[in-house]
């Protein structure tokens, strides 16, 4: 069996407060999102800058919270999570990324 899903996409609501988010460039190859409703430091969440060509993963990015990122990059491990990138520093604390077995990329981060 076939089957066809429609989607709509509000375009004119999608583009009218994508033009209100503020990017912050940390670097040829990366951006935090910051909207209205973030104040200061905080930020909605990040992009990824690169051609289309150079991403290999793909797909949307999860980002998860750890308290304890040595113990939860153990964890993944163990799980059989692949690490791909990381534990390195980033604005906020440090991150690594992961494939699980089906080959989605996750990410973890913690505070300093």
């Amino acid at each position: 069996m076939t089957c066809v899903t429609r989607s709509r996409v509000p375009v004119a609501r999608s583009t009218d407060a994508a033009s209100r988010a503020e990017f912050v460039p940390y670097g040829p190859g990366y951006a935090g999102i910051r909207t209205a409703a973030e104040s200061g430091e905080d930020e909605a969440g990040g992009l990824r800058l690169a051609e289309a060509a150079d991403v290999s993963r793909g797909g949307p990015f999860v980002l998860l919270f750890s308290a304890d990122l040595d113990a939860t990059l153990a964890a993944v491990q163990s799980a059989g999570g692949q690490v791909v990138e990381g534990p390195y520093e980033f604005p906020g604390g440090r991150r690594f990324h992961f494939l699980d077995p089906s080959g989605n990329e996750l990410g973890v981060w913690a505070t300093s």
